[in-house]
């Protein structure tokens, strides 16, 4: 099997040659970025750069899937939020002041597919789709409604805001969800296979699980149920609180770190959600050998991973092995 052929095949419940190997978030690294002569910041910024660096997550490390955009900044911009560049070594991110205040009525733009990078975002789709074919899955990565709305008015507004005038956070969430449920519709008109959303202010390392149980959720669910392609939804963190809700978000892949205990998750979402994680980024990615990356990545799978991947967004700084021994291992469990 290909690698979009061996991922579809999971998601639809049946059994694939192999276990796939993928990053539902940036996978990007400065040594593959020399090994094709592109860098940053022009893969924040260029639809031709963009794709290319995207695409070496497979030409490159071997991944059946690849993943486009690099940062959680495009939705934001659009929306009007100011972007702090990251320059050739760092991650685009928002800029304080907020756009808005938490008293404000937010608005969202009609031109809003033709704000900010989006357009290069959607042009860097059109160039994978074309260059890959159906040979590997390609992944669109939308910002979840409660991240969104903290870039805002602020995430520590939001947090507080959350639990002391809950209420006046649903304006933003309304915003925020249209806005990525109208990008992941654009990333799927130009040919995506599936939709990844980071919701990481969701994490219960920040968001209260009532929080995300009461508001966040209702939101998730909205916009899944409008995006028409399988979906991933990636929350950072030791998930355990949240993970029954996550499982019914009508996401088919939940994406965990290596915190989350991962036989409590199948236990609360039962058989049909498929997860994937398995290696943590910072710990184990980024600072151990390909020996021990192979024995985190055995762990996880036989504590339940489906898809092997990248706990959360790869360090820019993570040596080729040891994504490569992630490959290494998921082409070794049938």
């Amino acid at each position: 099997m290909n690698g979009k052929e061996r991922i579809l095949r999971l998601i639809q419940h049946l059994k694939p040659d192999r276990m796939p190997c993928f990053g539902a978030n940036s996978t990007v690294t400065y040594d593959q970025m020399k090994e094709i002569d592109t860098f940053w910041p022009e893969g924040h910024e260029q639809g031709e750069a963009m794709a290319k660096q995207a695409m070496a997550s497979h030409t490159i490390l071997g991944f059946d899937a690849v993943r486009v955009p690099f940062s959680q900044t495009i939705e934001a911009e659009a929306l009007g939020c100011k972007v702090k560049h990251g320059g050739t070594l760092g991650i685009p991110g928002i800029e304080s002041p907020p756009l808005y205040r938490l008293d404000d009525v937010p608005a969202f733009p009609e031109n809003f597919l033709s704000r900010g990078r989006v357009s290069e975002l959607l042009k860097a789709v059109r160039i994978m789709k074309k260059k890959l074919g159906d040979e590997v899955a390609i992944v669109g990565g939308i910002i979840g409604p409660f991240t969104l709305a903290g870039f805002l008015i602020d995430t520590t507004v939001l947090l507080k805001a959350s639990l002391k005038f809950p209420g006046k956070i649903l304006p933003f969430l309304d915003v925020a969800e249209k806005a990525g449920t109208t990008l992941a519709t654009a990333l799927v008109n130009e040919g995506v296979d599936l939709i990844s959303c980071e919701d990481m202010a969701a994490s219960p390392e920040l968001c209260n699980p009532k929080t995300y149980r009461d508001y966040v959720l209702e939101y998730q669910k909205r916009q899944f149920n409008a995006i028409p392609v399988p979906k991933i939804l990636h929350i950072c963190g030791k998930a355990d609180p949240l993970v029954e809700w996550m499982g019914v978000t009508g996401a088919e892949i939940l994406s965990l770190e290596p915190k989350t205990n991962l036989r409590f998750a199948r236990e609360k979402c039962g058989s049909d959600i498929i997860l994937m994680g398995g290696v943590d980024t910072t710990q184990t990615l980024f600072m151990k050998t390909p020996e021990i990356v192979k024995i985190a990545c055995g762990e996880s799978i036989a504590n339940g991973i489906q898809i092997l991947a990248p706990g959360c967004s790869v360090a820019p700084g993570t040596p080729l092995e040891n994504l490569k021994a992630m490959v290494e291992v998921a082409k070794a469990h049938s």
